[in-house]
């Protein structure tokens, strides 16, 4: 439905209407023709009406079924964060606790409830304060992981050495939002130096680069076995399910160092598809179970998957074609975007019909979208055929 024309009817409609109410006793008699005139307008917007609210209640039932996903979802990772084998936090820049799970509580002897919004240098040894927050606000300068060892002292409890594993992660711009951190009781293995700890994660480290490494070539199907999780080391996979109608839906991009899995899905069809040639590596649920070095690796990958399914939540809610096309090339320029001199090179080519997937629309639309965008320059396409945005 073309919006702003359906606007101009009514508000024409409007006129008529308020012409024959100031000149109720005059019109019929000079002007016979304009009160049919009118009631055949308003009975062609009662017709747009009856339209516009099938094609509203088409919108919400599918906003809604999304909805539903999209928590049941979130569950998923909710459940898989909180029933995680080792203590979990999610803290503000300032090292406020946000999020914490079961085994975090049970580490720090204290409700998770009353954990959310104490500082966790207060759990800290006081003699180590000033280390403690020496390297929060060093850590926050990196993204990469950083190990290190505290005396945490419970709630009315003896203090322990512990094990933190922290990474920052932040916003679109850059900015830090904040960090999670892995915390694991080490006290029952003896005195643990730094050095002895860091070099233990590297064998851990060493034993990841070194799994074996699984390639796909571009339009290959992954196959998907229960019990077993993907994790991209190179690429980008599509993750998609299929619609009533038999259409192909977008619900994921598994980018580097993304999950991805049947266990990590409620959708009863779910297919993973090669945008380009991909390198990964597979593991059991069990070995992610029996490993806080691959939970930890794994758990703040899954939590960007769920910021990203909301994302294209949003996207599917928009009611424009357009709309929903522009805010698609924004998140891939953040997932996928590699920065050049004229401007934000999306690493993989897209289809028209990968596009017209994600937002539910036609092939022929897309391309003509894809046109007017880059005779206004606000997108370029490449020798390779990949779409760079203007920034």
């Amino acid at each position: 439905m073309n919006v702003d024309m359906f606007s101009q009817q009514i508000e024409g409609v409007n006129r008529r209407l308020n012409e024959l109410y100031q000149n109720a006793n005059t019109t019929v008699k000079l002007q016979p023709e304009l009160l049919p005139i009118a009631f055949k307008e308003l009975g062609i917007v009662s017709e747009e009406l009856q339209v516009a609210v099938e094609e509203l209640q088409q919108q919400n039932e599918a906003l809604a079924a999304a909805k539903l996903e999209v928590e049941i979802q979130r569950q998923r990772y909710q459940d898989l964060f909180d029933f995680a084998p080792h203590g979990y936090l999610v803290t503000d820049p300032n090292g406020i606790i946000q999020e914490a799970n079961r085994a975090a509580a049970n580490l720090l002897n204290i409700s998770q409830q009353f954990l959310i919004g104490k500082p966790l240098i207060i759990f800290v040894i006081e003699e180590q304060h000033p280390l403690f927050q020496e390297k929060l606000t060093q850590f926050q300068q990196t993204e990469q992981v950083q190990e290190w060892v505290v005396r945490l002292c419970p709630r009315k409890g003896e203090p322990f050495e512990a094990a933190l594993t922290t990474i920052s992660f932040t916003d679109s711009k850059g900015n830090v939002l904040g960090m999670r951190i892995s915390i694991r009781d080490i006290s029952n293995a003896g005195k643990i130096s730094l050095p002895m700890q860091t070099e233990v994660l590297g064998k851990n480290n060493d034993a990841l680069q070194d799994s074996q490494k699984h390639i796909f070539l571009k339009g290959e199907i992954i196959p998907l076995n229960p019990q077993v999780i993907w994790q991209v080391c190179k690429g980008v996979v599509k993750l998609n399910t299929m619609g009533e109608n038999g259409e192909e839906v977008l619900v994921g991009l598994a980018g580097p160092s993304m999950p991805f899995g049947t266990d990590l899905t409620s959708l009863p069809t779910y297919q993973a598809t090669a945008l380009s040639e991909v390198e990964l590596v597979c593991f059991s649920v069990t070995d992610i179970a029996a490993s806080p070095y691959l939970a930890q690796r794994i758990l703040p990958q899954i939590n960007q998957r769920l910021r990203q399914t909301e994302a294209l939540l949003a996207i599917s809610g928009q009611r424009r074609v357009k709309a929903r096309f522009l805010q698609l090339l924004q998140l891939l320029k953040t997932e996928i975007g590699q920065q050049m001199d004229q401007g934000t090179r999306l690493s993989v080519r897209f289809t028209h019909q990968d596009f017209a997937d994600a937002c539910s629309t036609t092939r022929v639309t897309i391309t003509r979208v894809l046109g007017k965008l880059q005779e206004q320059g606000d997108i370029l396409i490449d020798s390779k055929n990949h779409i760079i945005l203007k920034d």
